[in-house]
């Protein structure tokens, strides 16, 4: 299995003229009230992606990346440019989803909670995943969904 310490976490937005490769991965929104979506990710090249079934996929688990995290508590976490407050939270605590790529369409599927599927960050998500012109359908999950709200 791949170590989810290795693998890009929180990256500012590629600019216009670099861009990611295609990836897939897993990732969380993270806000405090009304404050805008702080978005952390973990994530692989498509090419470097597991099978699964009929798709290509991230192969560590929202709660392994998670706990690996705050292991780092909030030295190692500000250090990787993470927010120290995950050290603080649940992996479930926050909206979370998944992309993966369906190789029979020959597109990405995002999965998010439906507090994520937000026209902004949907955009950030494409952006960090490299997925601006790939063909990306957006789907909800019961899995990633959050007690909260």
């Amino acid at each position: 299995m791949t170590n989810p310490l290795h693998q890009p976490t929180h990256k500012p937005t590629p600019s216009a003229t670099t861009s990611p490769p295609p990836s897939v991965g897993i990732f969380w929104g993270l806000r405090e009230g009304d404050s805008p979506w702080e978005l952390v990710h973990a994530g692989l090249p498509l090419s470097e992606a597991e099978p699964y079934g009929d798709c290509l996929t991230y192969p560590s688990a929202h709660y392994d990346v998670w706990e690996s995290w705050r292991r780092l508590r909030p030295v190692g976490l500000r250090k990787r440019g993470l927010p120290t407050w995950i050290a603080s939270y649940e992996y479930e605590h926050f909206p979370r989803g998944r992309i993966v790529y369906e190789t029979v369409p020959r597109r990405f599927v995002l999965y998010a909670d439906r507090r994520l599927q937000r026209p902004g960050v949907i955009d950030q998500l494409r952006q960090r995943f490299g997925l601006i012109d790939a063909t990306v359908i957006l789907r909800s999950d019961p899995h990633y969904r959050t007690g909260r709200g």
